[in-house]
């Protein structure tokens, strides 16, 4: 009796197994990307220039082969060569180690800028789409105000305050990206405030940050993940850009921007000085242009098999 009743239980538990087994497996969102991005050769292709950069700037220490600030005597302005692969510049600093250098720095402001732009601009942008009425207004005003001015002009009006410095840099390039991330979260929220789900929390009595925090925000990250990738390119640009004209790191630290804005004077007697580090910043724009691209259609529903 007890055998059978034990084979009755086994019996249950494989055919228990074999039902979930049977059940279509269902993939979330950012799974679904995920995938995309590694069956599309320009998501494998941006994913890889991201790995391959980022692992140079982390390492950089270990990868360049001389320290980038030191000043090899009778070495000024010397082609690529078996002693300096890259050459060297006018105060005879090896290229390629302020190349790596200068990818370190780029990762630096680009993280930090995005990072604290996100989180700014998501909590506001959510404030706005959840509460509505005088608080959304109010921050969506703000907001416009700020879409008045050219993100780059207003990164030039912060630092011109704040001084140039990588962390004034950051901090600029975050509040002149922290209204795109409220916009997008604000369109996400207001599409996702009236689902079932958030109704039937608050029949449950949950709180309202509680509701905002747990099942807002996290439907509608497929949404922020493609500006993530978006505002990662902007900020390199942007650092370059402002670290050409004087306004980000400051000389003789290695930046890409500054490393471009020191070669003009030797365009034509020495240009490889300004094209190692346009290559560098080239490579890494278009590699996170192509893993945004690759993210945003394997987040597009219509792509879904």
């Amino acid at each position: 009796m007890a055998l059978s009743s034990e084979s009755r239980s086994l019996g249950m538990a494989e055919s228990r197994a074999d039902m979930r087994a049977s059940w279509p497996r269902v993939e979330s969102p950012l799974q679904r990307a995920a995938a995309h991005v590694m069956r599309n050769p320009m998501g494998i292709f941006g994913a890889t220039v991201l790995g391959v950069l980022g692992i140079v700037a982390l390492a950089a220490p270990l990868v360049a082969p001389y320290d980038p600030l030191a000043q090899h005597a009778s070495s000024e302005l010397l082609p690529p060569n078996a002693a300096f692969w890259l050459g060297t510049d006018q105060f005879g600093r090896d290229e390629l180690s302020r190349v790596i250098f200068g990818a370190r720095v780029s990762f630096i402001v680009a993280i930090a800028a995005t990072g604290l732009g996100s989180v700014v601009g998501v909590l506001a942008g959510l404030l706005a789409g959840y509460s509505g009425g005088f608080v959304d207004a109010v921050v969506m005003r703000v907001c416009d105000v700020m879409f008045a001015f050219p993100a780059i002009l207003l990164g030039i009006g912060l630092i011109t305050v704040l001084g140039p410095a990588l962390s004034s840099t950051a901090l600029a390039l975050a509040i002149s990206q922290a209204p795109y991330y409220a916009r997008v979260m604000r369109g996400s929220v207001l599409t996702v405030r009236d689902r079932e789900f958030v109704l039937a929390a608050h029949s449950f009595g949950a709180g309202g940050v509680w509701i905002a925090l747990r099942h807002i925000l996290p439907n509608c990250a497929t949404a922020l993940l493609v500006q993530l990738s978006l505002s990662l390119g902007f900020s390199v640009l942007a650092e370059a850009g402002l670290s050409f004209i004087g306004l980000g790191v400051q000389p003789p630290a290695a930046s890409w921007g500054n490393m471009l804005s020191e070669s003009q004077r030797f365009v034509d007697t020495a240009p490889w000085l300004a094209l190692w580090p346009g290559l560098a910043i080239a490579l890494l724009v278009l590699g996170l242009n192509f893993l945004s691209d690759a993210i945003r259609d394997g987040l597009d529903p219509s792509q879904a098999v």
